[in-house]
């Protein structure tokens, strides 16, 4: 009686919402905080590189005499390196799918060669680097040569970082196999991985492809 009394009282049931609310109360699971966290970071970041294309735009005429983007941007190099970065994300795809099926084999062949795709990257990064610093094109030339360094560059950092990170996984995978902990670190590599796959996508088109028409 008391419960048809209730259900006529509270249509809705949110009296049991309430009850099953006070049931769940305390602190959310770990996987929960982690994602939330993680999702936040990726977030500041492209918050950080969206003010860095924004000075990269105000200060992309700013040469002081010296050479532009037209000058000194090899679109061919830019285009290797960029098909490695675009294949070392499909090549990380499987390696998550790996994971996620629990076969340690293809997980780490793919994530060693999500590695060095990510280095091969990384090496034409740093021979353009030197090459437009041997040719007096350095981050104090200009004030869009000192924006060009800082963007592509902080981009390269975080490659650098995605490495070691990436090392990291497959060592802990090695040593203590798929546990729930390993399996969120994986998911959270992949998203950063794609993202920075992303923002050298909008570097590539912004840097230099409208850089080389101007």
């Amino acid at each position: 009686m008391a419960g048809a009394t209730m259900a006529h009282g509270d249509p809705h049931h949110l009296g049991g919402m309430d009850e099953a609310g006070a049931a769940h109360s305390g602190p959310a699971p770990k996987r929960i905080v982690t994602g939330y966290g993680f999702w936040i970071f990726i977030l500041s970041d492209m918050i950080m590189f969206a003010a860095f294309f924004a000075t990269y735009a105000v200060l992309l005429g700013q040469t002081a005499g010296g050479p532009g983007g037209r000058e000194l941007f090899d679109l061919r190099n830019v285009a290797i390196e960029t098909g490695f970065l675009l294949a070392s994300s499909f090549t990380c795809g499987l390696a998550t799918i790996a994971a996620d099926m629990r076969r340690t084999l293809w997980f780490q062949v793919a994530m060693a060669v999500t590695c060095v795709l990510g280095l091969a990257f990384l090496t034409i990064e740093f021979r353009e680097f030197a090459s437009l610093v041997a040719r007096g094109a350095g981050p104090t030339r200009s004030a869009f040569l000192s924006a060009f360094f800082t963007l592509v560059g902080c981009h390269g950092l975080h490659v650098s970082a995605g490495i070691l990170w990436l090392l990291t996984m497959m060592a802990q995978v090695f040593a203590k196999g798929f546990r729930a902990d390993i399996q969120r670190r994986i998911l959270c590599f992949a998203l950063f991985w794609h993202a920075l796959d992303i923002i050298w996508v909008a570097v590539f088109t912004v840097v230099y492809l409208l850089g080389s028409a101007t």
